[in-house]
């Protein structure tokens, strides 16, 4: 007998079964290759040991030493200084929305892991900027003057947007203890910044406003100031 003839004379039925198993198989799979969902690292929560670093030195300006770190969470610490004054972090928070962003914009960049920000090209000294990601045992950094990179750029308007913040924020309270005919200059240096959209999170300054405006020790164009611009960041949320 040929080696053909019994491969022939198998039932026609039983290849039918085999097709339609293998046709089961693959519909199966294709439904759970659509149903899963894509991996995107963007939209990845971050790790809750995860944190992001801004550091600028920028000698002669004011302060010449930002360092501001912060966890997923948005809760870290800011030491904002001269560079001859000694290293004084203090706690430091932000809300979930903008904590979210920074690490998404971060994720966007790969974590700073591998990452050449720098635009290489003759220009003055804007400072030393780095942006460090750690997350346990793991660190990534990056150093640039400048970048045109977006995502980037977005990072460093947020962070520096974040110390002129917590400067007005200082300002004021300083001033409103110590130099109280000094307040309404301040009120104009947070007004400016407020109105240009330098201030990421302008609600933080609503204590400070709230209490100056109640207090009659201050003179009325600051506390008519302070109502106002307390009124009008409390209208645009």
């Amino acid at each position: 007998m040929r080696p053909q003839a019994h491969f022939r004379s198998r039932p026609r039925w039983l290849f039918q079964s085999t097709a339609f198993v293998i046709l089961l198989a693959f519909f199966a799979a294709a439904s759970t290759a659509e149903t899963k969902p894509a991996s995107n690292p963007e939209s990845a929560p971050a790790s809750a040991s995860a944190t992001i670093t801004y550091r600028k030195i920028f000698k002669t300006s004011f302060p010449e030493f930002v360092e501001i770190k912060l966890n997923a969470q948005g809760v870290g610490t800011s030491d904002l200084r001269q560079l001859d004054e000694d290293p004084n972090p203090q706690p430091f928070e932000i809300g979930a929305p903008l904590a979210q962003k920074i690490f998404a914009l971060a994720a966007k960049l790969h974590n700073f892991q591998g990452v050449d920000l720098e635009v290489h090209r003759r220009l003055a000294n804007l400072g030393e900027k780095t942006l460090t990601y750690e997350s346990g045992g793991e660190t990534h950094e990056t150093k640039f003057n400048y970048t045109l990179d977006d995502s980037a750029s977005q990072l460093v308007n947020i962070f520096e947007g974040l110390a002129r913040q917590s400067t007005d924020l200082s300002d004021l309270v300083r001033t409103m203890r110590y130099d109280r005919l000094g307040v309404n200059d301040v009120l104009q240096t947070i007004e400016a910044d407020y109105d240009h959209k330098l201030i990421p999170e302008p609600e933080r300054l609503l204590p400070a406003l709230d209490q100056l405006a109640g207090d009659d020790k201050f003179i009325d164009i600051a506390r008519q100031r302070a109502r106002a611009l307390a009124t009008r960041i409390r209208s645009s949320h």
